[in-house]
């Protein structure tokens, strides 16, 4: 089964004509050769940019020299009204500081402890899915429902449904198709020292957003004080130090970090799992085989999930073929030599999963839904080398392994209760916003199993 994916533009347009297919869509703004390419570069008269797909540059970029790669601060600009210095923007000894703190929250045994509210999660999205059973629905907006939910149960021990976890789902779905998740600047000649302007619904939305997790985060801070806090991963992070100066996070860092997790642990987690059920509504035979391992391998404890291996390689191939956050940039800090070509200090170093994960010369039959592909050679080895769905090397996301202990969940539960079917003449077309999203929403009909 071959799923859709955008139009790909000509080889050469012009600067103005780019930036006008970029403002729509940076997905089909890019020409099919990057399918195929190993470097491509892009000039403009203040900065050049290089798209990486091969393997061996993509390693020194990200796990041999990352420090010589830091993020872009040009991707930054439009996202921080809503960020801030969260750990997804800072660099160096900033972000090295943050992922000291974060980072213990999201090892495995803490995975085993906020498994039963993913489950939670889990089993309400499929209580509230029968209600609509037996319509067509746009599955999107579900998705991030349920996503949020879990995020708002493992990080605050709150279902969506309490009152300030659903006044932020609420303003976050506006502020989510208002923002790209690259901005313009990060490809255009835009240069450094002119402001950014971003409009008024923009910045009050932030503004309203960001003072409803500082009202979260500062009630959660009176409750460790008193010492009847739950034990969950806002608990968990708000009281880990810097092992190396002691430091805990003051409350404006907590915000920013708040501020990350919903959209990392939210966004993303939805955009895959929207994409993963329109995959298993085009594909009949796999949706089958995982509702049958769902009804044979129920996913009651935190260990049961290792048998849910269907599940997890349908979430993996979405993953693969809707990689959620499609770009991200890098800059070169000093000047480089890639495949017979000078880098300059400054240039922007573009990391397309979007374009590596379908790249024709490393994988078999690329823009192919095949979830067997992860027991093969081939599939293996570009796990390794070219799969790139959470970043890689010190920067990948920390959230990495809970999104793969979500999305298999959802899906499991979800197919156990229920038939997924496309709807004629809805195809969705994907395209980037703050993630892969469908231009038109992901429509599908929703039945009950027997």
């Amino acid at each position: 089964m071959i799923p859709p994916k955008p139009p790909s533009r000509p080889d050469r347009v012009s600067l103005w004509q780019y930036g006008r297919l970029f403002r729509k869509d940076i997905l089909s703004a890019q020409p099919a050769r990057l399918y195929r390419a190993w470097m491509a570069e892009f000039r403009t008269p203040f900065f050049r940019s290089y798209l990486i797909n091969q393997p061996e540059l993509l390693r020194a970029i990200l796990r041999e020299r990352p420090d010589d790669f830091p993020k872009s601060d040009r991707i930054s600009e439009g996202l921080r009204p809503l960020l801030g210095n969260s750990v997804f923007l800072t660099n160096g000894e900033a972000w090295k500081r943050q992922r000291r703190i974060i980072d213990p929250a999201f090892e495995g045994g803490r995975l085993r402890d906020v498994f039963s509210a993913m489950q939670a999660a889990a089993e309400a999205a499929a209580l509230r899915l029968r209600h609509g059973a037996g319509d067509c629905i746009d599955i999107e907006p579900m998705a991030s429902h349920m996503a949020a939910d879990v995020i708002f149960r493992t990080l605050f021990s709150i279902p969506i449904e309490h009152e300030t976890a659903s006044r932020v789902f609420r303003l976050f779905r506006d502020y989510q198709r208002s923002q790209p998740i690259l901005n313009l600047a990060a490809f255009v000649p835009v240069p450094r020292w002119m402001p950014r302007f971003f409009s008024r619904r923009t910045r009050q939305t932030a503004r309203e957003i960001r003072a409803l997790i500082t009202e979260l985060t500062r009630e959660r801070m009176r409750r460790i004080e008193a010492g009847t806090a739950p034990d969950d991963l806002a608990t968990k992070i708000m009281t880990t130090a810097d092992p190396q100066t002691g430091q805990r996070f003051e409350a404006g860092e907590m915000v920013d970090q708040v501020a990350i997790f919903f959209l990392a642990g939210h966004e993303t987690s939805a955009s895959a799992l929207a994409w993963a059920l329109y995959l298993l509504a085009i594909s009949p035979d796999w949706q089958d085989r995982v509702a049958e391992e769902a009804q044979n391998c129920a996913a009651e404890t935190f260990s049961d999930m290792g048998r849910l291996r269907l599940s997890r390689d349908v979430f993996r191939e979405a993953l693969r073929l809707y990689p959620p956050v499609p770009m991200m940039v890098r800059e070169a800090r000093c000047p480089e030599r890639f495949r017979d070509r000078d880098v300059p200090r400054g240039a922007q170093i573009v990391l397309s999963p979007w374009h590596l994960h379908r790249h024709e010369r490393l994988w078999e039959r690329p823009d192919a839904f095949d979830p067997d592909r992860w027991n093969t050679e081939n599939g293996r080895q570009c796990q390794r080398s070219a799969y790139l769905p959470f970043s890689g090397g010190s920067r990948v996301c920390p959230g990495a392994g809970f999104a793969m202990i979500e999305g298999p969940l959802l899906l499991s539960t979800l197919l156990r209760d229920f038939r997924v079917e496309p709807v004629a003449g809805r195809e969705p077309v994907p395209v980037a916003h703050l993630t892969v999203r469908a231009r038109d929403g992901i429509w599908l009909r929703i039945t009950p199993r027997s």
